[in-house]
């Protein structure tokens, strides 16, 4: 049978990609390209805005440039809803993506070709808008593959996890190399190169996806579409408004981004909480995501530190000599990919192998936090002193931030699609993603606080706050788990 009712329950009980459904390979390979651009461009990003002019940088403070790279990092999570939205009242999923996609390559186009802060902005922009589309719905259309009790659903995350980790492990590697060897715009030239990469991909074997990944979850009505387009082209006028008021300026965009993203994260709990449709057990687990919200932003408030705090310490602070030769900066940054190719595997294999007697989802949660917590205490006992730090301390600590990683990371996805209601299906992705957008533009905020000079106070406090909401959701795990209503 070739219909659409038969097609996709057909494709969702393949298991030709590792034992997973086929067209994963897809979604795969589509977001491993755009990680190699992200991290790549990511990876050169901070020390591009801070190096003097005669570096080849901006020559910007380094406060505000720890503050640009939250404040885009969080804008990148925050721009999700949009990308949710479009996807859920729009155009569906699966176009989403790929018009999404298309508007990250401009954007790291933008970043090669644009000399100065000109070229930041447009092409951060572009890149933050397009990313927030591709997150969102690539991890919507890798639930769509199983059904909500499908055992292989976690260890599906995790290989599609393994495959961001890939780009992001190669993406810093060879765009760090051209940025030392021939500057800064070569570097961004190959994020675009490599995102150009993963549209082709993408566009050749996106008629392969389930039939119901095409289609609009809760259409707007024809008549509905101008407001919105009004609204939105206001919206826009207000921000230019602000930037030429000098209300919005570079070293106040962590808090803009960080307010932002509470004032919506609170709008769409209300918003949800507040539809008639969502009744029951749906509401259930709704409140039941409130705490695992609130603990996956500090968790990623720290975690994030890897492109603010992490890199300076790469920077100034760390042995970086490998036989006679100084490695690139950006060449920390695939430190922990490689940890998580090692590893993502074994994590799944464990979940796979435990099955219901795994650690609930509160419990893995609270454990990531705390364990990220603990990552920060490790610097502690580092060398003082500008380039002493050895490369295996630091190796070190980027394990534990790792296996804080795979405890939080891919099994917060995973729980985000079973926990949502089906009208908002996109959309509580987009909420997963808004305490990422939140926890990045706090990493850029409390990096302001790091003093290579005295970093002590600094690992100390937010790594005891850190455990702390840990150790509290592990306390609470049992009824957190009883509102998620029979969601492991």
């Amino acid at each position: 049978m070739t219909d659409t009712a038969t097609r996709t329950p057909e494709r969702r009980s393949d298991s030709r990609f590792f034992g997973q459904p086929a067209v994963l390979a897809n979604l795969f390979g589509v977001e491993l390209w755009e990680r190699f651009s992200f991290y790549g461009m990511q990876g050169i990003l901070l020390i591009y805005l801070y190096y003097s002019a005669a570096r080849g940088g901006l020559g910007i403070d380094e406060g505000t440039a720890t503050g640009i790279v939250g404040a885009y990092g969080g804008a990148v999570y925050l721009s999700t809803i949009l990308g949710a939205w479009l996807a859920d009242r729009v155009i569906g999923p699966e176009r989403t993506l790929f018009f999404a996609a298309g508007t990250v390559m401009l954007g790291h186009i933008a970043l090669a070709a644009l000399p100065g802060l000109g070229g930041v902005g447009v092409g951060l922009v572009l890149i933050a808008l397009g990313s927030g589309g591709v997150k969102a719905n690539a991890t919507s259309l890798v639930g769509s593959l199983y059904d909500e009790k499908d055992p292989r659903r976690d260890a599906g995350f995790s290989l599609f996890y393994m495959g961001i980790n890939i780009g992001a492990l190669v993406g810093p590697l060879l765009t760090g190399l051209l940025q030392k060897e021939w500057g800064f715009h070569a570097g961004f030239a190959l994020a675009a190169i490599g995102m150009a990469a993963g549209l082709a991909q993408y566009t050749i074997f996106r008629k392969n996806l389930p039939d119901d990944t095409r289609q609009v979850a809760d259409p707007l009505p024809a008549r509905q579409r101008w407001v919105y387009a009004g609204a939105l082209a206001a919206a826009v006028l207000v921000v230019v408004a602000l930037v030429l008021a000098d209300v919005v300026t570079a070293d106040r965009l962590s808090d803009i981004v960080i307010w932002i993203s509470v004032v919506a994260a609170v709008g769409y709990f209300v918003l949800i909480l507040a539809d008639r449709e969502v009744r029951g057990v749906e509401r259930s687990r709704i409140f039941a995501f409130i705490p695992l919200f609130v603990c996956n932003a500090v968790f990623w408030s720290l975690y994030q530190q890897q492109f603010t705090v992490v890199t300076i310490y790469a920077d100034k602070r760390l042995d970086r000599n490998l036989f006679g030769w100084e490695m690139p900066v950006s060449w920390v940054q695939s430190i922990n990919p490689v940890f998580i190719i090692v590893l993502a595997g074994v994590f799944a294999a464990v979940w796979t192998r435990l099955g219901d007697r795994q650690p609930s989802t509160p419990l893995k949660f609270g454990a990531g936090t705390t364990l990220m917590g603990v990552a920060f205490f490790c610097f502690l006992p580092m060398p003082s002193g500008e380039g002493t730090a050895p490369l295996w301390g630091l190796a070190f600590i980027l394990l534990v931030f790792t296996l804080a990683e795979l405890l939080i990371s891919p099994v917060g996805l995973s729980a985000t699609t079973k926990l949502a209601p089906k009208k908002y299906a996109t959309q509580m992705v987009a909420l997963y993603f808004l305490s990422i957008a939140l926890g990045t533009a706090m990493s850029g905020k409390l990096a302001g606080y790091y003093d290579a000079a005295s970093e002590s106070p600094f690992f100390i406090w937010i790594g005891l706050a850190s455990v702390l909401v840990g150790l509290a959701v592990m306390a609470a795990s049992k009824p957190i788990h009883r509102l998620m209503a029979g969601v492991h």
